[in-house]
């Protein structure tokens, strides 16, 4: 379904002295995955690892010094046709909730927002009242917070706003970038299982960027591991404790010492 393809993206150095200086930082090198449809796909690495750049490239948003994105075999950087059809098949859910919804704006505007888009695509109008009531209910919410603001909302009933409003969009594929971080560990919980419950549903595909290695077991069905900008490791889930990568075990090791301290 998305394709990336030997990706290759640099940023002019922060430290450039000289006022017409060409010197860059390479922050992706040679990156290459695929995203089947109907999998999650985890891409795991701390902060610095070029994670979250990977996905500005993958939304269409950041175009890379070499390589390119494929959506159903369509180039996105050199095609229109390949834009537009993943501008129409991709919705992004961000790690900060709170910027991410406009705070004047009350729920029902909020979830606006992704029924609009819809309609764009669709070329007509669809968004009856009882649109916003089904994808408040999609979420676990009712109706009673379609007159709310941001500021009136827990964080995990934020997010799960922020989750309907991508939903609104009918995208095929839903880009999480550090989605769940920001909320405790209780209702991380509670959003993941949301999340695998549309999965399922709505047969959606998601790409899932994360630092803890925790929620992409939970979720996640393959995993790649990206350090420094480049991937070191790529595998399914259930077989990440066969990890050769030196990184990733000493994150499955931290994991296991963890689990250990709270038990003793």
């Amino acid at each position: 379904m998305l394709e990336v393809k030997n990706v290759d993206v640099s940023f002019r150095s922060e430290r450039q002295t000289r006022i017409f200086g060409t010197d860059r930082t390479q922050v992706l090198h040679d990156i290459s995955i695929k995203v089947d449809k109907g999998s999650c796909l985890g891409i795991l690495g701390e902060s610095g690892s070029g994670k979250s750049t990977l996905g500005r490239v993958m939304c269409g948003l950041l175009k890379p010094d070499r390589g390119e994105v494929y959506i159903q075999g369509k180039p996105v950087y050199e095609s229109r046709a390949g834009k537009k059809q993943l501008q129409q098949s991709l919705s992004i859910v961000f790690q900060d909730y709170t910027t991410s919804a406009n705070p004047r704006f009350r729920v029902r505007d909020i979830l606006k927002e992704g029924i609009m888009a819809y309609e764009r695509k669709l070329g007509k109008k669809v968004g009856q009242e009882t649109e916003y009531e089904d994808l408040l209910k999609t979420v676990g919410l009712d109706s009673s917070f379609l007159m709310r603001y941001p500021h009136e909302l827990s964080g995990g009933q934020l997010q799960r706003i922020c989750i309907a409003r991508a939903v609104a969009c009918r995208p095929e594929i839903i880009l999480f970038d550090e989605a769940i971080s920001s909320l405790d560990a209780h209702t991380q919980v509670q959003v993941m299982d949301l999340l695998k419950e549309l999965k399922e549903k709505l047969s959606l595909t998601y790409i899932f960027i994360t630092h803890d290695l925790t929620s992409v077991t939970y979720i996640c069905d393959n995993v790649m591991f990206l350090y420094k900008g480049r991937i070191t490791e790529y595998l399914p889930v259930s077989r990440i404790s066969e990890s050769k990568d030196t990184y990733a075990k000493q994150l499955l090791n931290s994991i296991i010492v963890y689990e250990d301290e709270m038990t003793a």
